[in-house]
């Protein structure tokens, strides 16, 4: 066995003991931080270094094409998800007031959610299947100062 292998092993083990510890921190900040941006933030953050320096070790030990390749593909969609499902879970607690706003620095979704014509409130447009139709004549068409048709009584 080459010095070089043995020197991509150790650093290979090295890099999975180190994002397991990230890894492992992240899950005490999950448990000992008392709301929820503060543990989505934990959530995410810690677990995705973590998660990065395990695969970048273990792609260290394995070096084969095919192997490393399937590590990055895990590495790029951890990066593409795990930030959004925080956002998601973020946005989700905001809505349903389990955020506390005294404690926000700053508030910018505040303004965005309270805006009339806001994006969660659009007016339906012409020929929209969930606009509501026209409201029902009680008249029957006629005109209001018109005796009934002969006959219709």
């Amino acid at each position: 066995m080459s010095v070089w292998l043995q020197i991509m092993d150790t650093a290979g083990a090295v890099l999975v003991l180190l994002g397991a510890a990230i890894c492992l921190l992240g899950v005490a900040g999950m448990l000992r931080l008392p709301d929820v941006l503060s543990r989505s933030h934990a959530a995410t953050k810690p677990q995705t270094l973590g998660l990065l320096l395990v695969l970048a070790g273990v792609a260290l030990r394995l070096r084969g094409g095919m192997d490393v390749a399937t590590l990055a593909l895990i590495g790029f969609f951890q990066l593409m998800t795990g930030p959004v499902a925080a956002h998601l879970v973020a946005r989700s607690a905001y809505r349903t007031g389990q955020i506390d706003h005294d404690e926000l620095l700053f508030d910018d979704l505040d303004a965005q959610l309270s805006e009339p014509d806001g994006e969660w409130e659009r007016e339906p447009e012409e020929g929209d299947p969930s606009a509501p139709g026209p409201e029902p004549d009680p008249d029957g068409g006629r005109d209001p100062g018109t005796d009934p048709a002969p006959g219709s009584g």
